[in-house]
């Protein structure tokens, strides 16, 4: 049997295919001379050398098999979260889908519903918590799409599904120093929008620079909480912020000191803070209930990430870091996101 010849076509080193910036991602360290074929020839490469090894395998007898290549995977990127580019095409506009997966028009003349920044992440702390994964055509159970346009909808309470080419309708344009959390970072590429197009909901900047925030965004494999850069991984120049009309005054924190309800001697006396025990009931060496009673609560609220068990009564690092994130989540940045619950983070986790 003659050994079919492949010829590799060798990309053009500017070209800025889907495929080729992949390659580039995910190979940047490839010998120079030793360039993958162009995504295109690559293919027809794989077609052709399965065809081959078919004729092999009927040439061989029933019974031999021969072997094909192995799947290639691409290399992890220590300190570089996976699917940092997302590039998640878009679906269209669209009404919210029922469990049965009808549509669900909204009444004609439905107005925006006001909601709070502090409503908007806990919304979008669900789908952190629940996994929702990553599709432009399913819908989850509470009728939004599971794309990142579909997320924000979601967390912004809007009557139907927008896109990232409809959501500025439904918002204003601020500026990055204006950001609060439940704001949004949006690029849509208007020319190509299955390219590049996606949003994000900003919660709160991680450091006092303004060079990184934590994100909410629904992108592959699913919906994710993450430090990022502003503005974001990659395209960073082309995402502009935006502010949710509906949103009320009541606002999700802001830089200062965590707002102290007043306190007598036998408790918090505002009944918003009913409940909370005080502050010696946490830190090093508290070891009560209320301590597991507040763990359940950041993990019902998707703030549960770091513990590996539990919650349990004696306070730890867990419990810290999992407060501390709730409160970076209502805006609020040094001694007030020390990660030891004041009344204020209490009243806002039980709200």
């Amino acid at each position: 049997m003659e050994t079919p010849v492949f010829e590799e076509i060798e990309p053009a080193s500017d070209c800025d295919c889907s495929g080729c910036r992949h390659w580039r991602r995910v190979l940047p360290h490839a010998p120079a001379g030793r360039a993958l074929a162009h995504p295109a020839a690559y293919r027809a490469l794989v077609v052709a050398t399965a065809a081959a090894s078919a004729t092999a395998v009927s040439a061989l007898g029933a019974g031999q098999a021969a072997a094909l290549p192995a799947a290639a995977h691409a290399p992890e990127r220590p300190g570089v979260p996976a699917g940092d580019e997302p590039g998640t095409p878009q679906g269209p506009r669209a009404p919210l889908h029922g469990a049965t997966g009808r549509p669900a028009v909204p009444p004609a003349g439905a107005e925006l519903a006001g909601i709070t920044r502090t409503e908007i992440i806990e919304r979008a702390a669900t789908w952190v918590a629940a996994k929702v994964p990553y599709s432009m055509t399913a819908y989850w159970s509470d009728g939004y799409r599971q794309d990142c346009s579909g997320f924000v909808s979601m967390a912004w309470k809007l009557p139907a599904n927008e896109w990232t080419g409809s959501l500025a309708t439904v918002a204003d344009r601020i500026t990055k120093e204006e950001l609060q959390p439940g704001d949004i970072l949006l690029f849509h590429n208007a020319a190509d929008p299955q390219e590049g197009s996606h949003v994000v909901i900003f919660g709160g900047w991680t450091d006092g620079t303004h060079t990184a925030y934590t994100a909410y965004e629904q992108t592959p494999p699913r919906t994710r909480r993450l430090d990022t850069p502003y503005a974001y991984w990659n395209n960073s120049a082309t995402y502009l912020p935006y502010r949710y009309k509906g949103v009320t005054a009541a606002k999700a924190g802001t830089a200062g000191a965590e707002e102290e309800a007043p306190v007598t001697a036998g408790g918090p006396s505002s009944h918003q803070t009913a409940g909370y025990p005080g502050r010696a009931m946490f830190g090093p060496g508290a070891d009560n209930p209320y301590v597991t009673r507040l763990g359940r609560q950041l993990v019902k609220k998707g703030f549960g990430a770091h513990y590996t068990k539990g919650p349990g009564p004696r306070w730890g690092e867990a419990d810290r870091r999992g407060v501390q994130a709730f409160q970076r989540a209502q805006g609020w940045r040094g001694g007030a996101a020390d990660g030891h619950p004041g009344p204020e983070t209490w009243r806002r986790l039980f709200s």
